[in-house]
């Protein structure tokens, strides 16, 4: 109940510190606006066909679990819960103007995270230890292709609201390890709708965007070995991640 508790905390505090750091550079663009002699920047940015841009990112990720229906009749494990765990990203992005309203965007990205389960055992393993936490590290190329939807622009303020569909390969992944007996087997590939809302700050020569989306993954991602006691008590793992970013778009 704690460890839930935490991640339901710890994903809170993100999205008021998201929400917060969006609200506090609208203020400060309304108010430069208000008080001082502020020109339209870009203003003939939304004439272009398409245009690219970098991406900045941090993400919080964790596994979906369902446990084997077989669980129950294990003796060596009595608690695996999935943990929240960070993680970085870089990118680059490619946006073509389908209308006033609509964007289409290409978002390669190269992201680093771990995935990590804690593990109660009913007894101690070699080291006296009976709680263990594994950590499953991923390198992940995430090909997401999003549809963006814009608002009308307010000054150098405009927001939008984005849905789109991932496909991700884990350089990283341990699916055909042989040496697994302390691992927890994860597939190559995945796949996975995405959903998000981001703010763009046009500044004389680039335009600013906070993001924040949810991408969740679909496919069962584990490689399941019943010969492993950390791997066999699940039945499907899936991924989910909360991801906040930065465009920086010219």
């Amino acid at each position: 109940m704690l460890h839930l508790l935490r991640k339901k905390a710890r994903c809170i505090i993100s999205l008021r510190a998201f929400v917060i750091g969006c609200a506090a550079l609208l203020v400060a663009n309304n108010a430069h606006t208000q008080f001082g002699k502020r020109e339209l920047y870009m203003s003939d940015h939304d004439a272009k066909p398409y245009y690219f841009g970098i991406t900045l990112g941090a993400s919080s990720a964790r596994f979906q679990t369902e446990f084997h229906p077989r669980f129950l009749q294990y003796d060596s494990v009595l608690v695996a819960e999935p943990v929240n765990s960070g993680g970085l990203a870089l990118g680059l992005q490619a946006t073509a103007r389908l209308s006033d309203r609509f964007l289409l965007r290409f978002n390669p990205q190269l992201m680093f995270m771990e995935r990590n389960i804690f593990y109660r055992l009913k007894y101690p393993d070699f080291d006296g230890k009976s709680e263990i936490t594994k950590k499953v590290e991923s390198i992940i190329i995430s090909f997401p292709v999003q549809l963006k939807f814009q608002s009308d622009r307010i000054g150098n303020f405009r927001v939008y609201t984005l849905a789109g569909f991932k496909a991700d390969i884990d350089m990283a992944s341990n699916a055909r390890a042989k040496k697994a007996e302390e691992l927890v087997k994860i597939a190559k590939y995945d796949f996975g709708p995405e959903f998000g809302i981001g703010f763009n700050f046009y500044f004389p020569s680039f335009i600013f965007s906070p993001e924040i989306k949810i991408s969740n993954g679909i496919k069962n991602l584990h490689a399941r070995d019943e010969n492993l006691k950390f791997s066999n008590v699940f039945d499907k793992i899936q991924s989910r991640m909360i991801i906040f970013s930065i465009h920086l778009e010219g």
